[in-house]
């Protein structure tokens, strides 16, 4: 041993002498530390696994093993049985119960979560493999290995067992490619102007003149990435969408490819549609097109104006029912989407009834989605406008609608013909103050209006571009009254009940319906002239038969009893003096020379006035001698 002092305290481990462990130590023993704390110090921390300085487990616990145990399963019925069952006709009878509720645009389907949809929807329009078929098909078996040389089979294997299957299929295609046909014939607005032909299938838009008008760099505006990204935005934190259409084009303005995108994606989101700018529209029109859409979505007529709106209380009680539908949420956001310049922004400030949101008569005055708080629980999002691309649109329908700036356009003179197409010409004669036969075309047009109102170029040639640009401004404003007629309204039925206070004038606007107040006003008094007039003459007629005294018949006087109260004139007399007694008497010769002239009712209107201060009954003499 050491002669140190930590050498002669060292212990000497006790155990028996020979072991040859005399030398061995457990780990973690050291100078410090003894085999028994050691020991203790691993039980205290042997339930906690360790870890390295990131976090992670490097070592597990004792009770962490990953390794089981043989396990054993309680010998119950129940878990080699269904648990929720049901027989096939109960399934078909609720299928059939939901698709007929579900077809009824105002009623909902709520807590979804707790019904089996994956059984209740029809499995040839669900998301999944029966929709994608053809492309299934193809992967499993592909054109080599069917046909050619290297054909795994003898035959293409179809789902079609016999003729009579083939041929219902074939009118199935056939029917479901029809109503696409259809569907675009009414999204393009087919039959205004040039007759469409849609034989082809859309692809190729005529516009019978024989011409392909190429598009411009600024048709393309409301399809950019950001915009929507920006819709996107809207439709995902929206509980409600308003889609806000143009009355006065409401399938030119309508987004199908958003509503088929909310049907298959977002079923849980509600569709309403919010017929913007009904005044400039007559009435009956608005109230048609409001009893067509609205079997399809909840179709609301609605006029943006913070001082004088219509439909704002409908469009609250509306967004409250939805509120009391999902009492279970805090709040309910009602997102306004819709073609640029429809009136997105105007409609959320006639809700709120004063400028939240920036508008202009311009598109592209909403860069980006805002929140607007319109009640505790019920927010507005308004969106950016958005244009669906469809090859069926040509550059007159995409301007003609309100994308576009007009002053951006190159060559707006072009544009005016389809746009005086959809105008009839009364109304554009009444708008301008032109004569109807002063042009037949539409450059006539131009030039005649270039001419009125001044707008020429040098050596007195008129200026198109600038004329016609103003045209298509006042034509999307509403100063020009046009309208784009429902399908059906020219076979609408004539003899049914007309509705009290439909019947309605296009155009009728601020100063339009200030013209035919007046008019009214005017055929009013007319008709209140006219009443006074013959009760004037059958008075006349009774007192000439009542009067005894015939003998001033013809000469122009009239009896007191016709003129009124002449008490106060009677108690004045006595104060008069007598040269004023000559000029009246003098004044009254000549009042009954004159009055011969006067019938006998015109005297009668001109002097029934009361006197009602006594300031009035005083002689003219008395005022000018205190004078």
């Amino acid at each position: 041993m050491g002669s140190g002092k930590k050498e002669a305290a060292r212990k000497v481990r006790q155990g028996k002498v020979g072991d040859g462990m005399a030398n061995v130590k457990v780990k973690g023993e050291n100078f410090y530390r003894s085999a028994k704390k050691v020991k203790v110090l691993n039980i205290l921390k042997g339930g906690d696994p360790q870890r390295n300085a990131h976090g992670r487990i490097t070592k597990s616990a004792v009770f962490q093993s990953r390794e089981a145990g043989p396990a054993r399963i309680e010998p119950n019925r129940k878990w080699f049985t269904n648990s929720r069952v049901i027989s096939q006709d109960s399934l078909a009878q609720f299928r059939d119960a939901v698709a007929e509720q579900k077809s009824d645009p105002h009623t909902y389907i709520l807590k979804t979560n707790k019904l089996p949809m994956s059984l209740i929807n029809d499995p040839e329009t669900k998301n999944g493999l029966k929709q994608h078929l053809a492309k299934q098909t193809i992967e499993t078996a592909s054109f080599s290995d069917t046909f050619g040389p290297k054909a795994q089979r003898k035959k293409p294997k179809i789902d079609i067992a016999s003729f009579q299957d083939l041929q219902s299929d074939s009118e199935k295609k056939h029917a479901s490619h029809l109503e696409r046909l259809e569907e675009l014939k009414l999204l393009s607005g087919a039959g205004i102007g040039a007759e469409a032909e849609r034989e082809d299938g859309g692809d190729v838009w005529n516009t019978g003149t024989g011409a392909q008008l190429a598009k411009e760099a600024i048709f393309l505006k409301g399809q950019s990435k950001r915009i929507w990204n920006e819709l996107y935005k809207v439709i995902d934190s929206s509980d409600v969408i308003l889609h806000v259409l143009d009355a006065r084009d409401p399938l030119g303005t309508r987004c199908r490819a958003i509503e088929k995108y909310l049907k298959e994606e977002a079923p849980h989101k509600h569709l309403v549609f919010i017929l913007n700018k009904c005044d400039l529209v007559p009435t009956a029109v608005a109230a048609h097109w409001v009893r067509l859409l609205s079997k399809e979505f909840p179709t609301l007529a609605f006029h943006a104006s913070i001082t004088n709106s219509f439909g704002k209380g409908s469009l609250i009680a509306l967004l409250r029912q939805f509120a009391i539908l999902h009492s279970d949420r805090k709040q309910v956001s009602a997102g306004l989407i819709g073609y640029p310049n429809s009136g997105k922004s105007s409609i959320i400030n006639t809700l709120r009834a004063k400028q939240v949101c920036t508008t202009a008569p311009v598109p592209g005055e909403t860069k980006i989605w805002q929140y607007i708080t319109l009640t505790k629980r019920i927010y507005l999002i308004d969106c950016p406008g958005v244009v669906p691309p469809n090859a069926n649109d040509s550059a007159e329908d995409i301007l003609l609608r309100g994308v576009v700036r007009v002053e951006a356009v190159e060559n707006p003179a072009q544009y005016v013909e389809a746009a005086l197409k959809r105008v009839q010409k009364k109304h554009l004669d009444r708008t301008y103050g032109l004569d109807p036969d002063s042009y037949t075309t539409s450059d006539e047009f131009l030039e005649v209006l270039a001419r009125r109102r001044g707008k020429l170029h040098k050596a007195n040639v008129p200026d198109f571009d600038g004329i016609a640009v103003t045209v298509l401004r006042e034509f999307l404003r509403g100063k020009i009254p046009w309208y784009v007629p429902p399908p059906d309204w020219e076979q609408r039925d004539s003899a049914a009940p007309k509705i009290t206070g439909r019947e309605g004038r296009l155009g009728e606007m601020a100063g339009k319906r200030k013209r035919e107040d007046e008019d009214k006003a005017e055929a009013a008094l007319q008709a209140a002239k006219r009443i006074a007039r013959e009760k004037d003459e059958n008075e006349d007629d009774e007192d000439e038969d009542e009067d005894e005294f015939e003998g001033f018949e013809g000469t122009g006087v009239v009896l007191p009893g016709a003129i009124g109260d002449l008490r106060p004139f009677e108690e004045n007399e006595d104060i008069e003096d007598e040269n004023q007694d000559d000029e009246v008497e003098d004044n009254e010769g000549e009042d009954e020379d004159a009055e011969e002239t006067v019938p006998t009712h015109a005297i009668m209107k001109t002097n029934t006035k009361p006197s009602t201060s006594k300031r009035d009954t005083r002689p003219p003499a008395k005022k000018r001698g205190k004078s």
